[in-house]
């Protein structure tokens, strides 16, 4: 077991570097695509390649960051349903859907976009607007990408197998309150404090 560890926290280390580099692509993104607008709105000067490297860039954002997603437990979960679980409950519902579904998901993908991808980069496939890119590179983020989802879901498998057998933490267990939970604190809060405020208006009065 403690070498299936090793590996997990190896793949763990690499999804947490790709979702790092994620992180700069959505900036860099983010930067292309005012640019883009300012030279068309004040320039009137605009571009297919520049267009289409942003959606290049945000399927690479999307396909690339499935993996640190799941690292991170940031994935969308049915909280008023999983919170009603035992610890050990949620790990085995979380073995079953990593085994029957997100497995064979990323499996399916890798094999039918291999082909999608070798196709585009034989025949040099181009995008069909004027100025557009080469189609190969967005091609190639689907293989690549569910092959870290699927690297990072047998990390996560082994870490669910790893509690269940007593030899590593509960991954899943919740270490401070859920975003809703935050929320509604946050909100029942600034009531109190509006109420308070009122009362003291009126006392002053």
């Amino acid at each position: 077991m403690q070498a299936l560890l090793t590996f997990s926290r190896l793949i763990d280390a690499i999804s947490d570097r790709i979702g790092k580099l994620g992180m700069w692509l959505i900036l860099l993104t983010t930067l292309i695509s005012a640019a883009n607008a300012v030279s068309r709105k004040v320039f009137d000067l605009s571009s297919n390649a520049f267009l289409e490297i942003q959606w290049y860039l945000f399927a690479a954002v999307f396909l690339l960051g499935g993996g640190y997603a799941f690292l991170r437990n940031a994935h969308v979960r049915i909280d008023f349903v999983s919170s009603r679980f035992s610890d050990r409950a949620r790990n085995w519902v979380d073995i079953v859907g990593i085994l029957v579904f997100i497995l064979p998901l990323c499996y399916m993908m890798v094999v039918l976009g291999w082909p999608l991808f070798e196709r585009a980069w034989q025949s040099g496939e181009m995008s069909s607007n004027a100025g557009g890119l080469i189609r190969w590179p967005v091609y190639l983020l689907i293989p690549v990408g569910f092959v870290i989802l699927f690297l990072q879901s047998v990390s996560e498998l082994i870490k669910r197998i790893a509690f269940l057998t007593g030899h590593g933490p509960d991954v899943l267990a919740h270490t401070g309150p859920s975003e809703a939970q935050q929320l509604a604190k946050d909100i029942a809060e600034a009531e109190k404090r509006h109420e308070e405020e009122v009362a003291a208006a009126a006392r002053q009065h």
